[in-house]
């Protein structure tokens, strides 16, 4: 059996490698088109700010490695121009601009994806890059090097974006991030990005959020101009464009094979191509989510390990595992504050037409009482009337990976908000709290689903207009509180409760919920019906209005 690769990094040197295990005898040939194999392109921002000092470091497998360890023959910058399917063999593109064509018996793309490059005016001028390969860096390293720029400008405001802003940052240059949305990390809910957007300000960090870039061009005094819609118009001295990637589908185009209503390449639940004997992964293929049922792209490398290992089984041994799917779990750290993402956010639920009830809960990362804690928040989407989760994010410092990946395998299981509070985790002070704050984050939306108590978000009381109460002590409302919010501490709410009014909605909080949750139960259990405990409390709504930008 002869099994040929399109494609060395992730998903392509996995498969390979897993497919040695099964098969001893098989030829296994790797074809990339790049310099390097199985290199860490996810550390490369870390690599250019010096946080990983050696290139090396990032070269995780070569082709002498490949042939000794695992008898694969790994061919670098040879590029597939052709498949042909009836024939079973593809077309290469050697360096030297000679081609020959290599037969297979199993065909597996690993393409990848590419970043996107506007159609601006001046992209192509010095001193502008995108980042996805080593040679990127290297070209991003070699420039900054020999141009020692005080300034950058990143367009784009996602996971790689905000990883190449403190990384320069790191550097000592100015950086601005200009992004056509109006909050980082479009992938996450405003309230979950607001803490982010306001240590990126208190690091220095300057935002210019829902601005659409219209041109670059060279300035007469050196560097580079950068011009928005509106007319706004920022110097620098390096542009980093950082607005996503789109699926490389060419090659498999070429091969008539089918392309996805995402553009991405068409696979089937055991990623198989519409080609019997082509297989795809990556980031260049598309495939149902498993919540909503609709194809979608998901461009992280967890999922893209997950495929190559699965679909070397399936080339192997005759499509014998099904794929789940992705539901693009991801994570990121800026300046020592850390958000994590799964499942649906708010936008993408609405986009879906699912109905959705959402919660948000501030837990101690462990202990109160040990020193080095940390606040973490969680965020949960979930069905109002099963309690399934639909997606969750959290948000804070250490602990939030943890948490994350915990909450990604309840949504992958199908799980309800009622599950998380069966959460059975290892406690010592430490490491958590008696109360972890994924089954704290549970049993809150549980409360929501059972109709225990109702609750209601920041943004809904512009338009509601409550009277709010705030159950906080004097001193923590003397230090800040919501416009014409009304202060009566929890411990005096018995003794005051002739202070309410009974004609209108009351809208309460505390600091993050607790507080708020128990005056909701005692002005419910006092004859007080039209009542609602706001979702996050004042360290919410204190978060979404430091966070702002301009």
């Amino acid at each position: 059996m002869k099994y040929v690769i399109v494609g060395g990094v992730a998903g392509g040197a996995t498969a390979a490698t897993r497919l040695r295990r099964l098969d001893e005898k098989a030829e296994i040939v790797i074809l990339e088109r790049g310099n390097h194999v199985s290199f860490a392109n996810c550390g490369l921002p870390y690599y250019i700010g010096g946080v990983i000092p050696q290139r090396t470091s990032l070269l995780l497998q070569s082709p002498k490695s490949f042939a000794s360890r695992y008898n694969i023959d790994v061919r670098l910058q040879q590029e597939v121009t052709d498949i042909n399917c009836t024939g079973k063999n593809i077309t290469i593109l050697t360096p030297d601009g000679k081609t020959y064509t290599e037969a297979y018996d199993k065909l597996l793309l690993s393409p990848g994806a590419a970043p996107i490059r506007p159609n601006i005016k001046g992209i192509d001028l010095e001193g502008v890059f995108t980042l996805r390969t080593v040679e990127d860096s290297d070209k991003i390293k070699t420039y900054c090097e020999n141009h020692s720029p005080k300034h950058v400008i990143i367009v784009g405001a996602g996971f790689i974006g905000l990883e190449m802003a403190e990384n320069f940052h790191a550097l000592g240059m100015e950086v601005t991030i200009i992004d056509k949305q109006k909050q980082i990390l479009p992938y996450l809910d405003y309230p979950m990005v607001m803490p982010l957007q306001m240590e990126m300000k208190k690091q220095g960090v300057t935002l210019k959020l829902g601005r659409t870039v219209d041109s670059i061009e060279n300035n007469p005094q050196g560097g580079l101009q950068l011009h928005c819609a509106k007319g706004e118009t920022f110097d620098t001295d390096l542009i980093i464009l950082s607005v996503g990637v789109k699926p490389e589908t060419a090659l498999a185009k070429k091969g008539n094979l089918k392309i996805g209503t995402k553009g991405g390449i068409w696979v089937n639940e055991y990623l198989q191509t519409s080609c019997q004997d082509i297989y795809a992964v990556g980031d260049a293929i598309e495939f149902p989510h498993p919540i909503t049922g609709e194809p979608w792209l998901c461009n992280l490398a967890g999922p893209a390990n997950r495929q190559a290992r699965l679909v070397a089984d399936n080339m192997a041994l005759g499509n014998v595992q099904k794929y789940e799917g992705a539901i693009g779990t991801a994570i990121a750290k800026v300046f020592g504050k850390v958000a994590a993402t799964t499942g649906l956010s708010e936008d993408l639920l609405k986009a879906s037409g699912i109905e959705y009830c959402t919660s948000i809960t501030h837990s101690a990362s462990h202990a109160g009482y040990y020193p080095g804690g940390n606040m973490l928040s969680i965020k949960l989407n979930f069905c109002p009337q099963t309690g399934k989760l639909l997606g969750a994010q959290c948000g804070g410092g250490d602990g939030t990976d943890n948490r994350i990946d915990e909450l990604a395998l309840f949504i992958k299981l199908g799980a309800t908000v009622e599950q998380l509070t069966q959460l059975e985790h290892a406690y010592a002070p430490p490491f958590s709290s008696a109360k972890d704050p994924v089954a704290m984050a549970g049993y809150v939306a549980l409360n929501i689903v059972n109709g225990f108590v109702k609750h209601t978000l920041w943004s809904d009381l512009e338009y509601e207009k409550p009277f709010v109460l705030d159950v906080r002590t004097n001193d923590e409302f003397e230090h800040g509180a919501y416009p014409g919010a009304v202060n009566i501490p929890l411990d005096e709410l018995r003794s005051r409760i002739s202070e309410l009014p009974n004609d209108k909605p009351i809208a309460i909080h505390c600091a993050v919920g607790m507080r708020g949750y128990l005056a909701t139960r005692i002005l419910m259990g006092n004859g007080f019906n039209n009542v609602y405990n706001v979702s996050g409390g004042y360290r919410t709504y204190s978060a979404l209005q430091k966070g702002k930008t301009e």
